[in-house]
């Protein structure tokens, strides 16, 4: 007799933790990507992001089972990519610019100090 309603029993690392998947396009649609439980932490997944880890991300979701939330949190993490690329003085690399083009506003504006 199958469950439908099935889900693990235990939480990954410990109680209160957060956790951050990738939904990752293919031909044949999307899905989320697989990877190591103790990968699921945001550097992680940025790292990922930077190394070309995906192949055509569309979107990240952050959840955490103790406090019972679950987010799209994609534009965040395209922001920090950029900013990290910004601050490296270095292009976001191509494999990723269709994710941070598609989550992060075109028009930033930075404010100029006056002399």
């Amino acid at each position: 007799m199958s469950r439908t309603e099935w889900s693990p029993g235990t939480v990954p690392y410990g109680a209160d933790q957060t956790v951050y998947l990738v939904v990752d396009r293919f031909g044949s649609g999307s899905v989320y990507r697989e990877t190591e439980i103790e990968r699921t932490d945001l550097e992680a997944v940025i790292h990922d992001f930077l190394t070309g880890q995906f192949n055509d991300p569309v979107r990240v979701v952050a959840f955490n089972t103790l406090e019972h939330w679950a987010n799209d949190v994609s534009r965040d993490v395209a922001q920090v990519i950029e900013d990290r690329c910004d601050i490296a003085g270095e292009p976001v690399p191509e494999h990723v610019r269709d994710f941070v083009e598609s989550n992060v506003p075109a028009a930033r504006q930075l404010a100029l100090r006056r002399a």
